[in-house]
């Protein structure tokens, strides 16, 4: 006869110990007014890129009129930059890479 095998018993699946819940802290209106504050799109000028073609980009992304688009790039030429579109921050972070992908030197602020 074969010996017999110690019986091993089951173990039982224990519960995890419950932690204490986090205290969460309600938002206040600071936070909210962070986040409702308009962003600000900025175009830069630079040596490289003609006026024409940057008549084209704010035409082709913004959509501007060839009147509009012209007197922007008149501000990034004269004045060193023009802001070009306003709207949330991802908004405006999507604006800002798809200028640089056009090769214009962008940038984002919080508008006051």
């Amino acid at each position: 006869m074969s010996p017999t095998a110690p019986t091993v018993a089951p173990r039982l699946a224990q519960a995890p110990a419950v932690a204490d819940p986090e205290v969460v802290r309600d938002p206040t209106n600071e936070d909210e007014h962070s986040t409702d504050v308009p962003w600000v799109v900025l175009v830069w000028n630079d040596p490289i890129n003609l006026m024409s073609y940057v008549v084209y980009v704010f035409q082709k992304l913004f959509g501007y009129s060839e009147a509009k688009a012209t007197e922007l790039m008149l501000d990034v030429h004269n004045k060193g930059r023009a802001a070009v579109a306003w709207g949330s921050r991802e908004k405006a972070e999507l604006d800002v890479f798809r200028l640089h992908e056009y090769g214009l030197w962008a940038t984002m602020q919080k508008d006051n």
